[in-house]
């Protein structure tokens, strides 16, 4: 009897262009201030509010803005305290990304996010990606926010995977590449920003058109 083979990943920035909605919203809201320089506070603020909490993602989301512009000295216009929140479910799959997890669940994978989000955008995201899923974790199902331990502990405990037949696959070295090393666990880096790391993985990719093809070497199938 063939052992199922199952891949976990991140979305946001794996698979969904974190950064680019992101980047939009800020840039809409403050237009003459420089969006690339907010984004990357933006990025080093989030991981803050999310230590040591579950608040639903949409909370992070709405804190972190208010954090950035209260940094910044910048105001954030009257009713669009959850413009991040509200603009989340339009964030755009990298085009590659509905093709490739299509292939792996034609080749036998079972796919399931682990993701720093709340439900309902998880649900909104996939429904733009367009390929089902076998499974899911979010902060809310571990009781944390990644790189704590509890998304994947939460998997192993809800969907009993091997873990010799299990890869983990995605693009952020803090929330889930280093952690992944803590766990002993097989983890692909999907580098899109062309970042370097001395972090152990098992392969590392510029995004996922060739994932199949590796992951196939990684956890061959078994008949």
């Amino acid at each position: 009897m063939a052992v199922e083979r199952w891949v976990t990943f991140d979305v946001y920035g794996t698979m969904i262009d974190w950064r680019g909605g992101i980047r939009e919203e800020l840039a809409r809201l403050w237009p003459d201030d420089d969006a690339d320089r907010l984004l990357e506070r933006y990025h080093e603020l989030e991981p803050q509010v999310e230590e040591g909490r579950a608040i639903p993602y949409r909370e992070v989301l709405a804190e972190t803005l208010a954090r950035l512009g209260a940094e910044e000295g910048l105001a954030v216009p009257p009713g669009e305290e959850g413009a991040l929140g509200d603009s989340l479910p339009s964030w755009r799959p990298f085009p590659e990304v509905p093709g490739a997890l299509a292939e792996l669940r034609g080749r036998g994978f079972r796919l399931a996010p682990l993701s720093n989000t709340d439900p309902e955008f998880l649900a909104a995201s996939f429904e733009r990606i367009g390929v089902p899923i076998d499974g899911q974790i979010t902060a809310a199902d571990a009781g944390s926010y990644k790189p704590a331990h509890g998304h994947w502990e939460r998997f192993f405990e809800r969907y009993g995977a091997d873990r010799d037949r299990h890869v983990h696959v995605a693009a952020s070295l803090f929330h889930d590449i280093a952690p992944a090393e803590e766990l002993s666990l097989k983890a692909v880096w999907i580098n899109r920003l062309g970042e370097t790391s001395d972090l152990p993985r098992a392969a590392e990719l510029k995004d996922l058109s060739r994932l199949p093809d590796v992951l196939d070497e990684l956890v061959p199938a078994t008949f």
